[in-house]
């Protein structure tokens, strides 16, 4: 079993690159087979999700492999259309290959996808998009199978906002003949970059960052060479983990314009942040302010991705925050395992309220998911005496080499093995 060793250290202070976004590499990923030609994606972070989605994409017959600085993706030999069923419960980002597939072969079976347990999250929209644009969706056996019947552009509104569905009716929608407008779609910045590499292959799509799409279907895409934009996320567990610690980080190869609602909250906590076009400073001295109410909401709202972050990061603030989780109904696993630390913390409905203390002691902690795990390390960075955080197969599921950017920024972090 392999676990973070993790000693309080004090403030941090150093510099580190962000990697390129997880959200925004794995539906690119699953859009490159509607490409006729290679597709060259740099930025692709190196993670546990990405290297998923590369052996789905081996496993429906395309090439995808790690080139030096690239990955490069052809899909000029896929021969499958069924998603395997092993590779999708790893990740729940394996259900983009539906309206991929669906776009390029006309038809497609995906079994139920993974990823982290954090409640319900059916894929109903997804498939009533699917729906509206002239596909037949049957279930069966823990697949489903999915169709074009009639592929025809037009207008949907979704009932409610959802990144996933709203990225799958994109790329079946390039299928469609006509224009399809999506109302009501999610504005997230992955979304938006997702559109860009579309474009750069061709694709004729508008309306991306605000919620209503155009995308003008069945025109051939090309192969293309493109950057992914850096994780958002992680630059603000990076951010959280100094207002947490305190001291001075410098983040490099990141865009802090698409983080607002979390630099916001962070200076009302007391951290000082100078934002460049590329790069981010945060400072952190003194004692850390509460935040009195904050609710978790779709993009420009305070990402759900980041509530188990800013917990970490309030756990020795003077009074009481409360944090509200309005996306998911099950996302705090990780509030038992803080307690084990000390920290004083609540649920009350889907509100967590966190009690600031002066001193948490270390402890042996377990990462349930992915946010709730990074979240452990930043409480542990904090803990006096030695801690220790298993689970980090949910960690390297969207966290590039974690341990060693914490130690370029000083924290006292190693990763174990126990024979």
């Amino acid at each position: 079993m392999e676990y973070f060793q993790i000693r309080g250290a004090g403030p941090l202070r150093g510099e580190t690159a962000v990697s390129g976004a997880k959200n925004a590499a794995l539906p690119i990923l699953a859009a490159c087979v509607l490409c006729r030609g290679p597709c060259v994606l740099y930025n692709c972070p190196e993670i546990a999700d990405v290297e998923t989605t590369l052996a789905i994409l081996r496993a429906l017959g395309a090439r995808a492999e790690r080139c030096g600085a690239a990955v490069v993706v052809d899909a000029a030999g896929l021969t499958e259309t069924t998603v395997p069923a092993a590779l999708a419960a790893r990740m729940r980002s394996s259900v983009l290959f539906a309206g991929a597939l669906l776009s390029v072969g006309g038809s497609v079976k995906i079994p139920l996808p993974g990823g982290c347990p954090l409640g319900e999250r059916p894929i109903n929209y997804h498939l009533w998009a699917f729906e509206q644009l002239g596909a037949k969706c049957l279930a069966s056996d823990g697949y489903y199978e999915i169709f074009w019947e009639r592929p025809c552009g037009t207008v949907l509104e979704f009932p409610h906002v959802s990144v996933g569905a709203t990225e799958n009716a994109i790329l079946a929608a390039l299928r469609c003949p006509g224009e399809t407008v999506l109302k009501n779609a999610a504005k997230e910045p992955e979304i938006t970059d997702l559109v860009n590499f579309l474009r750069s292959a061709g694709a004729e799509i508008s309306g991306a960052g605000t919620s209503e799409l155009h995308i003008r279907g069945v025109q051939p895409l090309h192969g293309t060479t493109y950057s992914i934009q850096p994780d958002r996320i992680e630059t603000a567990t990076f951010l959280c983990a100094a207002a947490g610690c305190g001291g001075e980080v410098l983040l490099r190869r990141t865009d802090a314009r698409m983080l607002q609602s979390v630099t916001a909250l962070l200076r009302q906590t007391g951290c000082e942040l100078l934002e460049e076009q590329d790069s981010v400073l945060v400072r952190k001295t003194g004692k850390t302010g509460i935040i009195s109410d904050v609710k978790t909401a779709a993009y420009p709202g305070f990402p759900t991705d980041c509530q188990a972050i800013l917990t970490a990061a309030l756990l020795r603030a003077e009074g009481e925050s409360r944090i509200e989780e309005t996306v998911f109904e099950d996302r705090f696993h990780h509030v038992p395992e803080l307690q084990k630390l000390g920290a004083k913390l609540e649920i009350h409905h889907n509100t967590v309220h966190i009690s600031g203390i002066r001193t948490l002691s270390g402890a042996k902690l377990t990462a349930r998911d992915l946010r709730g795990g990074a979240a452990l390390v930043l409480a542990a960075m904090q803990a006096e005496g030695e801690s220790r955080v298993e689970g980090l197969t949910h960690i390297d599921r969207g966290y590039e080499r974690f341990a060693e950017k914490l130690r370029a920024l000083g924290a006292n972090i190693e990763r174990c093995f126990d024979a």
